[in-house]
């Protein structure tokens, strides 16, 4: 637990109770700050009280007294309209932040050549940062990982000269941080989404700028316009590596065929590791994110004078992939299931059906997004045949129909992986896949996209002849 105590003394409102917001009240406690705590969900402030956390009506509070409020990221702070509280906070004229924010100030002041890495973009941002991890772990380094994966940033160890924090952050995150300052900046793309959140296309690539342009080095993909030309005003700015899977750069990180490679400005260039035959990182998207991740190791080895023969095959190929994403649950026979749970939109999906073009049984739907799966019509003559469940089987059977698409309408997911595993095990194909990938949110039929995972994972388990896969 990191301890807020740059707040000593102060008297902070916080609102929003999940799991961040728990921890940032038990870390201004820890500092010395007196806490307000709210939320507007009854049974969220049932489960504070419960957990020993003041609450206090911030209705009713005198916002006065308050010093800041830190806000949940997911708590509307500009579009579509203000959440209440900061319609508060700004009238009363504090400042409004996120815990990411504490860490950045306890940071500063407690060990401010502590080791971070800040890692955002709007795909690929988790299995890049756990993929960073992974690296350094590999090769024998201190690590604490989180943010916008796994632990709320401020339940990790405190920084220190000797750990390396490596964090993920949405655009919500990076929008309440001001002090942002990352040892290595990580901006993967950036392509549209949270436009209700964030107003315009334009907001959003500028929240994304604001984690590179506070790096001492910044790590930027060069494969969209947006990206491009924040590397552009980077470079302008002060150090900046670019990394491509499009094209062969000098310097920078790219491709050579499948191998991840690092070229200087004379042209030479350094293999670093194979992605051929590795199933957690399949695909181009993956290609991008290996760049993105070993570019961040070497940079950030390189900044602080770290001194490690660093095994980059050893590393990539013993990564396990992340939970949910494209993950491998294992084989029967010559049939490879794979559970994309975490692809609730069309574009996540795009990136499994890129990943696996061929002989694909696809089980897709729920609780539909606006767009549907019209945009994978280009994929679909990889698909031999679609397993409906959920809200949107009548919509998505329409959009199939109209590309030719055998489909059958499922309902559960347990009758949608059964249809598939016999149909991939009758196939002719020499390596038929079983491919959850919704293209859907999962709260008609599952709390979210992990029990949706879960459940799948353990459906598959359970089939008779399975081979699983293990993880190390």
């Amino acid at each position: 637990m990191i301890r807020a105590t740059t707040f000593a003394g102060k008297s902070v409102a916080v609102f929003g109770l999940a799991a961040s917001g728990n921890a940032t009240v038990r870390a201004l406690l820890d500092g010395g700050a007196q806490v307000a705590a709210w939320d507007d969900s009854e049974a969220g402030r049932e489960a504070a009280a419960k957990a020993g956390i003041p609450l206090v009506d911030l209705q009713s509070a005198d916002w006065s007294r308050f010093s800041s409020l830190v806000l949940a990221p997911g708590v509307p702070l500009t579009h579509p309209e203000p959440h209440w509280t900061v319609k508060k906070a700004k009238a009363a004229g504090i400042e409004i932040i996120g815990d990411i924010e504490i860490f950045s100030r306890e940071r500063a002041a407690q060990c401010p050549d502590a080791p971070f890495i800040a890692i955002t973009g709007t795909n690929g941002k988790s299995t890049t940062t756990a993929l960073v991890a992974h690296i350094l772990r590999h090769a024998g380094f201190h690590v604490q990982m989180g943010g916008n994966i796994g632990r709320a940033v401020l339940t990790l160890e405190p920084p220190a000269r000797d750990t390396f924090h490596v964090v993920e952050m949405s655009s919500f995150q990076i929008d309440l941080t001001p002090s942002l300052q990352p040892s290595i900046g990580v901006l993967l793309n950036v392509t549209p989404d949270h436009l209700d959140r964030h107003g315009t296309m334009e907001n959003y690539a500028a929240i994304k700028e604001r984690l590179v342009r506070g790096s001492i080095v910044a790590c930027v993909g060069i494969d969209d316009d947006y990206s491009r030309a924040i590397l552009k005003r980077r470079i302008a700015q002060g150090a900046a590596c670019a990394f491509s899977v499009e094209r062969k750069l000098a310097p920078g990180y790219s491709l050579d065929g499948d191998t991840l490679v690092c070229a200087n400005r004379d042209g030479l260039a350094v293999k670093l590791a194979s992605l051929r035959g590795i199933g957690s990182l399949r695909g181009a998207h993956n290609a991008q994110n290996a760049l993105a991740a070993v570019a961040a190791v070497r940079e950030c080895l390189n900044l602080y004078g770290r001194s490690s023969e660093i095994d980059w095959q050893g590393a990539v190929t013993s990564f396990p992939g992340l939970a949910h994403r494209c993950e491998e649950i294992g084989r029967r026979g010559k049939v490879l299931f794979i559970n994309d749970s975490k692809a609730t939109n069309a574009e996540s999906t795009e990136k499994a059906l890129q990943s696996f073009p061929r002989d694909v049984h696809w089980i897709l739907g729920g609780k539909p997004k606006d767009g549907g799966i019209a945009a994978l019509a280009p994929y679909f003559k990889g698909i031999a045949r679609a397993y409906l469940i959920g809200e949107a089987s009548d919509a998505f059977a329409e959009t199939l129909s109209l590309g030719h698409v055998p489909f059958v309408r499922s309902g559960t997911l347990d009758k949608a992986l059964a249809q598939a595993a016999q149909d991939a095990g009758e196939s002719t194909a020499s390596e038929p896949v079983v491919l959850l990938s919704p293209a859907c949110a999962s709260y008609d039929q599952f709390k979210n996209f992990e029990v949706r995972g879960d459940a799948f994972r353990a459906l598959v388990a359970a089939l008779p002849g399975m081979a699983l896969k293990v993880v190390s």
